[in-house]
Protein backbone atom coordinates (compact mmCIF):
# COMPACT_ATOMS: atom_id res chain seq x y z
CA UNK A 1 0.00 0.00 0.00
CA UNK A 2 1.88 3.07 -1.27
CA UNK A 3 1.39 6.36 0.33
CA UNK A 4 1.61 9.76 -1.43
CA UNK A 5 3.26 12.61 -0.34
CA UNK A 6 3.86 16.32 -2.13
CA UNK A 7 6.92 16.71 0.35
CA UNK A 8 10.18 15.10 -0.68
CA UNK A 9 12.55 16.47 1.66
CA UNK A 10 10.97 14.61 4.33
CA UNK A 11 12.62 11.18 5.54
CA UNK A 12 11.20 8.59 3.50
CA UNK A 13 10.06 5.63 5.46
CA UNK A 14 9.30 1.79 4.44
CA UNK A 15 7.71 -0.48 6.92
CA UNK A 16 7.93 -4.25 6.61
CA UNK A 17 6.24 -5.89 10.06
CA UNK A 18 3.30 -8.48 10.61
CA UNK A 19 2.43 -7.50 14.07
CA UNK A 20 -0.65 -5.34 12.87
CA UNK A 21 -0.85 -3.80 16.34
CA UNK A 22 2.72 -2.80 16.77
CA UNK A 23 2.64 -1.92 12.38
CA UNK A 24 -0.61 0.18 13.30
CA UNK A 25 1.51 2.25 16.31
CA UNK A 26 4.36 2.72 13.49
CA UNK A 27 2.06 3.65 10.54
CA UNK A 28 0.19 6.62 13.04
CA UNK A 29 3.57 7.59 14.50
CA UNK A 30 5.09 8.22 10.68
CA UNK A 31 2.24 9.62 9.36
CA UNK A 32 2.24 12.24 12.06
CA UNK A 33 5.85 13.36 11.80
CA UNK A 34 6.04 16.37 10.29
CA UNK A 35 9.74 15.32 9.22
CA UNK A 36 8.92 12.04 7.54
CA UNK A 37 6.78 10.20 4.57
CA UNK A 38 5.22 6.92 4.56
CA UNK A 39 5.93 5.06 1.38
CA UNK A 40 4.24 1.66 1.58
CA UNK A 41 3.47 -0.65 4.48
CA UNK A 42 4.37 -4.55 4.09
CA UNK A 43 3.14 -7.44 5.95
CA UNK A 44 5.03 -10.56 5.29
CA UNK A 45 8.54 -11.61 3.57
CA UNK A 46 6.82 -11.32 -0.34
CA UNK A 47 5.02 -7.62 0.52
CA UNK A 48 8.75 -6.50 1.51
CA UNK A 49 10.53 -7.73 -1.49
CA UNK A 50 7.96 -6.37 -4.04
CA UNK A 51 8.12 -2.62 -2.01
CA UNK A 52 11.46 -2.60 -3.05
CA UNK A 53 11.33 -2.45 -6.38
CA UNK A 54 8.83 0.36 -5.67
CA UNK A 55 10.48 4.60 -4.55
CA UNK A 56 13.84 4.52 -3.04
CA UNK A 57 13.01 4.27 0.67
CA UNK A 58 15.81 6.49 3.27
CA UNK A 59 15.19 4.38 6.11
CA UNK A 60 13.69 0.42 6.39
CA UNK A 61 12.34 -0.75 9.18
CA UNK A 62 12.27 -4.28 9.20
CA UNK A 63 11.33 -7.60 11.53
CA UNK A 64 12.77 -10.69 10.90
CA UNK A 65 9.64 -13.22 11.67
CA UNK A 66 7.20 -12.52 9.20
CA UNK A 67 4.82 -15.07 8.31
CA UNK A 68 6.27 -16.76 5.03
CA UNK A 69 9.99 -16.33 5.67
CA UNK A 70 12.89 -14.17 7.23
CA UNK A 71 13.37 -10.39 7.46
CA UNK A 72 17.00 -11.00 6.94
CA UNK A 73 15.72 -11.71 2.73
CA UNK A 74 14.51 -8.03 2.56
CA UNK A 75 17.33 -6.53 4.72
CA UNK A 76 19.75 -8.62 1.85
CA UNK A 77 17.54 -7.07 -1.15
CA UNK A 78 17.43 -3.62 -0.24
CA UNK A 79 21.25 -3.10 0.91
CA UNK A 80 21.87 -4.24 -3.37
CA UNK A 81 18.98 -1.99 -4.36
CA UNK A 82 19.31 1.07 -1.76
CA UNK A 83 22.95 1.44 -0.56
CA UNK A 84 21.65 4.27 0.79
CA UNK A 85 19.08 3.38 2.45
CA UNK A 86 19.21 3.17 6.33
CA UNK A 87 18.39 -0.07 7.66
CA UNK A 88 16.75 -1.20 11.28
CA UNK A 89 15.38 -4.19 12.95
CA UNK A 90 12.70 -4.30 15.18
CA UNK A 91 11.74 -7.29 16.28
CA UNK A 92 11.46 -9.66 19.50
CA UNK A 93 14.78 -11.89 18.08
CA UNK A 94 17.83 -11.25 20.66
CA UNK A 95 19.52 -14.44 19.66
CA UNK A 96 23.62 -13.78 18.53
CA UNK A 97 22.46 -15.63 15.18
CA UNK A 98 19.45 -13.19 14.30
CA UNK A 99 21.77 -10.33 15.76
CA UNK A 100 25.14 -11.17 13.14
CA UNK A 101 22.80 -12.19 10.13
CA UNK A 102 21.09 -9.21 10.48
CA UNK A 103 24.12 -7.06 10.69
CA UNK A 104 26.30 -8.84 7.93
CA UNK A 105 23.20 -8.56 5.61
CA UNK A 106 23.60 -4.82 5.80
CA UNK A 107 21.40 -3.62 9.42
CA UNK A 108 22.74 -0.77 10.95
CA UNK A 109 20.42 -1.04 13.55
CA UNK A 110 18.99 -3.83 15.65
CA UNK A 111 16.09 -2.81 18.35
CA UNK A 112 13.99 -5.42 20.44
CA UNK A 113 10.82 -4.81 19.88
CA UNK A 114 9.78 -3.13 23.29
CA UNK A 115 10.03 0.35 21.98
CA UNK A 116 6.96 2.85 22.09
CA UNK A 117 5.89 4.69 18.56
CA UNK A 118 7.23 8.01 19.90
CA UNK A 119 10.83 6.52 20.77
CA UNK A 120 10.66 5.11 17.71
CA UNK A 121 10.68 8.26 15.49
CA UNK A 122 13.83 9.25 17.23
CA UNK A 123 15.60 5.98 16.16
CA UNK A 124 14.63 6.88 12.51
CA UNK A 125 15.85 9.88 12.60
CA UNK A 126 19.38 8.84 14.54
CA UNK A 127 19.50 6.38 11.73
CA UNK A 128 18.97 8.64 9.59
CA UNK A 129 21.39 11.06 10.51
CA UNK A 130 24.21 8.09 10.10
CA UNK A 131 23.64 6.48 13.93
CA UNK A 132 23.69 2.97 14.62
CA UNK A 133 20.48 2.75 16.99
CA UNK A 134 21.02 -0.56 19.16
CA UNK A 135 19.48 -1.95 22.26
CA UNK A 136 21.83 -2.09 24.97
CA UNK A 137 21.32 -5.43 25.78
CA UNK A 138 22.32 -6.51 21.51
CA UNK A 139 25.11 -3.78 21.82
CA UNK A 140 26.58 -6.35 24.69
CA UNK A 141 26.63 -8.74 22.57
CA UNK A 142 28.03 -7.44 19.76
CA UNK A 143 30.77 -5.98 21.84
CA UNK A 144 31.10 -9.39 23.79
CA UNK A 145 31.14 -11.32 20.52
CA UNK A 146 34.57 -9.93 19.90
CA UNK A 147 36.27 -10.29 23.46
CA UNK A 148 38.61 -13.09 23.12
CA UNK A 149 39.06 -15.87 26.12
CA UNK A 150 42.92 -15.10 26.10
CA UNK A 151 42.85 -11.73 26.83
CA UNK A 152 42.42 -9.73 29.59
CA UNK A 153 41.44 -6.13 30.27
CA UNK A 154 44.76 -4.24 30.03
CA UNK A 155 46.00 -6.91 27.27
CA UNK A 156 45.89 -4.87 23.83
CA UNK A 157 44.08 -6.21 20.79
CA UNK A 158 46.40 -8.40 18.78
CA UNK A 159 46.80 -7.69 15.04
CA UNK A 160 45.86 -10.98 12.95
CA UNK A 161 49.36 -11.58 10.88
CA UNK A 162 48.46 -13.18 8.57
CA UNK A 163 45.49 -10.75 7.29
CA UNK A 164 46.74 -7.73 4.81
CA UNK A 165 45.94 -3.79 6.13
CA UNK A 166 43.43 -2.46 4.23
CA UNK A 167 44.61 0.07 2.22
CA UNK A 168 42.08 3.33 2.86
CA UNK A 169 42.88 6.55 1.14
CA UNK A 170 43.88 9.27 3.56
CA UNK A 171 40.35 11.17 3.19
CA UNK A 172 38.72 7.21 3.89
CA UNK A 173 40.93 7.16 7.06
CA UNK A 174 39.80 10.36 8.21
CA UNK A 175 35.96 9.19 8.28
CA UNK A 176 37.26 5.98 9.99
CA UNK A 177 38.58 7.97 12.54
CA UNK A 178 35.32 10.42 12.73
CA UNK A 179 33.21 6.90 12.74
CA UNK A 180 35.25 5.72 15.78
CA UNK A 181 34.67 8.90 17.70
CA UNK A 182 31.00 8.40 17.46
CA UNK A 183 30.36 11.35 14.74
CA UNK A 184 26.69 11.16 12.59
CA UNK A 185 27.34 11.39 9.03
CA UNK A 186 26.09 14.60 9.04
CA UNK A 187 28.78 15.83 11.50
CA UNK A 188 31.66 14.12 9.84
CA UNK A 189 30.40 16.30 6.49
CA UNK A 190 30.61 19.48 8.21
CA UNK A 191 33.69 18.84 9.88
CA UNK A 192 35.32 17.99 6.25
CA UNK A 193 33.39 20.77 4.43
CA UNK A 194 31.33 18.12 2.04
CA UNK A 195 28.03 16.96 1.49
CA UNK A 196 26.75 13.90 3.48
CA UNK A 197 26.44 11.97 -0.17
CA UNK A 198 30.17 11.97 -0.12
CA UNK A 199 30.43 11.07 3.55
CA UNK A 200 28.59 7.80 2.44
CA UNK A 201 30.36 7.56 -0.29
CA UNK A 202 33.79 7.12 2.09
CA UNK A 203 31.84 5.30 4.23
CA UNK A 204 30.63 2.36 1.66
CA UNK A 205 34.46 2.66 0.33
CA UNK A 206 35.57 1.68 4.01
CA UNK A 207 33.09 -1.04 4.48
CA UNK A 208 34.38 -2.64 1.18
CA UNK A 209 37.52 -2.29 1.90
CA UNK A 210 37.23 -4.18 5.36
CA UNK A 211 34.67 -6.43 4.31
CA UNK A 212 32.40 -5.34 7.01
CA UNK A 213 28.69 -3.70 7.27
CA UNK A 214 28.05 -1.80 10.45
CA UNK A 215 30.10 0.93 12.39
CA UNK A 216 30.55 -1.90 14.98
CA UNK A 217 32.31 -4.51 12.73
CA UNK A 218 34.43 -1.61 10.86
CA UNK A 219 36.05 -0.39 14.16
CA UNK A 220 37.17 -3.62 15.57
CA UNK A 221 38.54 -4.58 12.30
CA UNK A 222 40.07 -1.55 11.44
CA UNK A 223 42.11 -2.02 15.14
CA UNK A 224 42.73 -5.25 14.29
CA UNK A 225 44.41 -4.61 11.00
CA UNK A 226 46.30 -1.65 13.13
CA UNK A 227 44.44 1.31 11.38
CA UNK A 228 43.37 2.84 14.96
CA UNK A 229 45.21 3.44 18.16
CA UNK A 230 44.23 0.17 20.54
Amino acid sequence: MSLESHCSPRIRVLIVEDDIHFQNALVEAVQNAPDMRLLAVACTRSQGLQAIDGEPADVLLVDLGLPDGSGIDVIRAARARWPDCGIMVSTGFGDELHVMQSLEAGAAGYLIKDSTSKRMLGEIRNLHAGGSPISPMIARQILMRFVRPETSDSAPLELEADKPRAALSVREQQVLEFITKGFSVEEIASLMSVSRHTVQTFVRRIYGKLQVNSRAEAIYEARSQGLLDA
